[in-house]
């Protein structure tokens, strides 16, 4: 009987995880992200909560893992949400940002990135294309945090603007190599059907009260 309980318990420790349940982890994590960047004393993070009224789209990915060059899926997903016509923040559509440099260089490192995209322009074109953030996509890319000078001069009239924060510099690199990738298989585990960044972002065709405590902490600030 013991022994019978104690296979059960293991096979319970190494099930793995369902889509659905990995999207409520990634929006509770981005909640998590929001709240530290809210709450950080750190200068560069005075410069996000002074932009973030003015952004019309963010996209949140909390515990990026960076091993060299080399993301790992999970540590790379995360939730991209725009403003209602009311400027209020919709529900999220998930990403995952793939290959390029994101300024860590040696060894694995964490850390939080959240870019605030300042156009409805900016954020469907992030959506209609899956791009690199720079030249693929027409849009200019500005990033601000961890081993990157606090400087406003060289992100004037940037489209996107990158925060970072963690365990290591997010230095010597650049976002606009990176490409953000729709993860349509947690899209449709988190709302219960087949629907697209498109009919989520930008046309609120779908909901789940799940997010709301991630809108309401963007909401927030």
């Amino acid at each position: 009987m013991a022994l019978v309980l104690v296979a059960g318990l293991a096979a319970c420790a190494t099930k793995p995880m369902s889509d659905e349940e990995r999207a409520n982890q990634i929006v509770q994590a981005a909640q998590m992200t929001v709240e530290k960047f809210k709450a950080s004393g750190d200068q560069p993070m005075d410069e996000y909560r002074a932009l973030l009224p003015q952004a019309q789209g963010i996209v949140i990915f909390p515990g990026v893992i960076k091993g060299g060059f080399v993301f790992a899926a999970e540590g790379g997903s995360g939730v991209l949400l725009a403003k209602d016509a009311s400027g209020r923040w919709g529900y999220p559509a998930f990403y995952l940002m793939a290959s390029g440099s994101i300024g860590l260089q040696v060894g694995a490192q964490v850390g939080d990135v959240i870019l605030l995209v300042f156009s409805q322009d900016a954020v469907a074109a992030i959506i209609e294309s899956q791009g690199k953030l720079g030249a693929d996509l027409g849009l200019i890319v500005g990033t601000v945090g961890a081993g990157v000078e606090a400087s406003t001069t060289g992100n004037v009239g940037a489209d996107v603007l990158a925060f970072t924060q963690g365990i290591g510099m997010f230095a010597g690199g650049s976002l606009e190599a990176s490409a953000l990738i729709r993860r349509n298989d947690l899209n449709e585990a988190f709302y219960g059907q087949a629907i697209g960044p498109a009919d989520i972002v930008l046309k609120g065709n779908a909901q789940n009260s799940a997010a709301d405590s991630l809108r309401a902490a963007l909401d927030a600030q």
